[in-house]
């Protein structure tokens, strides 16, 4: 089913940096393959957030033996490093807002909602409906897609335009799971008809 994008619709692109690209320090496998799909999109919205990880280099989440899992994970988008620019064929000339996260070296932060004023930020604008594309789709996207949810915006997971690390396997799957039961609404990108 088409969906129409209007000015009350917003585009949340979910840290796409380098290292979670193919070769980075924590990549998402075919994670760069996203990136036309997500340049594509972009001007179908008035509103786009660009999100990113910027730890700082004691963030609590590095572990020099990382289990890929919450709070253990190898050092990754430090803060003003190569691997925490956007991928270089990001067209950022659209965003409107880049929203750092996980700055806090005491915190863990997967949302881009948490510890942030993105919600105060999209209402501001008029936003009504967030449409929700990037990486990694078991972790930070789900995250920020549950957020938006609970947090009154309407939700949906563009799903051709999202990549998961799926560690442990089948942690994707389920991760598309629980953002179903949680109301937000899956589409492709063919699905997002631009209007006029």
């Amino acid at each position: 089913m088409s969906t129409t994008i209007s000015p009350q619709d917003a585009l949340i692109v979910v840290d796409m940096q380098n290292d979670f690209m193919p070769g980075g320090a924590l990549a998402v496998k075919e994670g760069d393959r996203i990136v036309p799909v997500i340049n594509r999109l972009l001007p179908c919205f008035s509103t786009r957030v660009f999100t990113r990880d910027w730890h700082p280099v004691n963030h609590v989440s590095f572990s020099p033996t990382p289990e890929y899992a919450d709070l253990s994970w190898p050092p990754h988008c430090v803060q003003n490093t190569p691997g925490a620019e956007f991928h270089p064929g990001l067209e950022l000339k659209y965003a409107d807002r880049v929203l750092s996260k996980g700055d806090r070296p005491d915190r863990e932060a997967y949302s881009g909602f948490q510890d942030t004023d993105l919600r105060a930020w999209l209402l501001a604008r008029d936003v009504q409906r967030v449409f929700v594309a990037g990486v990694a789709t078991d972790y930070c996207v789900q995250s920020t897609a549950e957020d938006a949810s609970r947090a009154g915006f309407s939700t949906f997971l563009i799903t051709d335009a999202v990549k998961a690390v799926d560690v442990p396997a089948g942690r994707g799957a389920a991760a598309l799971e629980s953002m179903r039961a949680a109301g937000i609404k899956p589409v492709t990108s063919a699905e997002v008809n631009c209007g006029s």
